[in-house]
């Protein structure tokens, strides 16, 4: 599709330079240039995570979604605290396919079970700086009373999980209150593709 593979860089170093909760690795390298010939070396800083899998939950029937409200670090310097209103998401920590990630993370955190999953995306989440690849779901759930707190303590998560009537979702997407992008991006998606999803998913 591009014009270049792995083949057109050389990477000259490659050291792990941090390794905690995440590991951060320091790179040198040079690839070849769109006008021909190569480019200078550089220096990049590359954040490593394991593949991530992202899940919308969402009930035809009530026409409702499920959205998760927790603290996140990166969101540390937000205006309104860092606390966002997500999607339920978790990282491909073991040998599991993305699809047995978005249900156990939809229990973890939910207490929900999930459905027939209807892909979104797959994609880089941020390819400038972290080789994270995310996995993105609509998940048929049940959401008649469900919410209330989850999350696992060992693990430090303290998680609410709230039900949203598709109204309320759009409205806190249009008004910026949803800031995060996966969430954005499922949000957008189910915008698009309701009508289809509801018929299919109420047959």
């Amino acid at each position: 599709m591009g014009l270049f593979s792995r083949d057109d860089v050389e990477v000259d170093d490659d050291r792990t330079v941090w390794r905690g909760f995440f590991k951060l690795r320091a790179l040198s390298l040079r690839h070849k240039l769109f006008a021909g010939g190569w480019g200078k070396q550089i220096n990049r800083e590359l954040f490593v995570r394991p593949p991530a899998v992202g899940v919308l939950p969402y009930d035809p029937g009530l026409d409702a979604v499920l959205l998760v409200e927790q603290f996140r670090i990166g969101a540390l310097a937000r205006t309104d605290g860092p606390w966002l209103t997500e999607l339920v998401a978790g990282l491909i920590d073991k040998d599991e396919s993305p699809e047995s990630v978005a249900r156990r993370e939809a229990l973890e955190e939910a207490g929900i079970h999930i459905g027939e999953l209807e892909n979104i995306a797959q994609y880089y989440s941020s390819p400038g700086a972290s080789d994270e690849y995310f996995y993105l779901y609509l998940g048929h759930a049940s959401l008649e009373g469900a919410g209330g707190l989850y999350g696992l303590p060992e693990e430090g998560e303290d998680i609410r999980a709230r039900v949203f009537s598709f109204q309320q979702a759009e409205s806190l997407l249009n008004e910026g209150h949803i800031d995060n992008a996966h969430t954005v991006i499922a949000l957008q998606w189910l915008r698009s593709n309701r009508h289809r999803i509801r018929q299919q998913w109420s047959d």
